[in-house]
């Protein structure tokens, strides 16, 4: 049962991405984003626990002190700042993200907590995760500020007036 409901989940936060994606003019990445969570490795976490109010990885993290499937999507999925954190002979790097996935990533956020906070989602709500999150993450500066920028406008603002920003401030180069 928690397969079936693991995989609800899924398919409904795709659907979302996919939908926002759409609408900011990345067709390939909507149709392609996170297909790695239908994989064994990702699957069997979700599987095992699923809870639907939050990431089965998250939960998996707190159990066994690391997640398995966490590790095996972030290295699949360029949406992601930890693909983009390598470590040099100068110590841990992160590099600057193409604009394409940063945008991405905010569709990603959003749909998330659509898909977490249900009925109760608000514009605010993906950026003040950010905010709680943000002290531990090892991000371009360039993309923290980025998506930091695309965050706040959301939460100022309606997400149809936030993806026309979008288009016009991150995306306009693509057209």
């Amino acid at each position: 049962m928690k397969l079936w409901n693991h995989l609800k989940t899924i398919n409904k936060h795709k659907y979302y991405v996919t939908k926002l994606c759409f609408r900011c003019g990345l067709y390939k990445q909507g149709l392609l984003h996170d297909l790695s969570k239908y994989s064994y490795t990702e699957l069997k976490t979700g599987a095992k626990y699923w809870v639907g109010t939050r990431s089965p990885n998250s939960i998996e993290r707190e159990t066994i002190g690391y997640s398995a499937a966490w590790l095996h999507h972030k290295g699949r999925n360029k949406h992601h700042w930890e693909y983009w954190v390598d470590i040099t002979s100068k110590g841990v790097i992160a590099a600057r993200m193409p604009t394409k996935y940063v945008v991405e990533m905010f569709c990603d956020r959003v749909a998330a907590t659509m898909v977490y906070r249900g009925d109760h989602f608000d514009t605010e709500a993906p950026l003040d995760y950010y905010l709680k999150t943000r002290s531990y993450y090892i991000i371009h500066e360039q993309t923290d500020a980025q998506l930091k920028d695309m965050l706040v406008h959301l939460s100022q603002s309606t997400l149809t007036e936030t993806i026309a920003y979008i288009k016009k401030t991150y995306l306009k180069e693509n057209k």
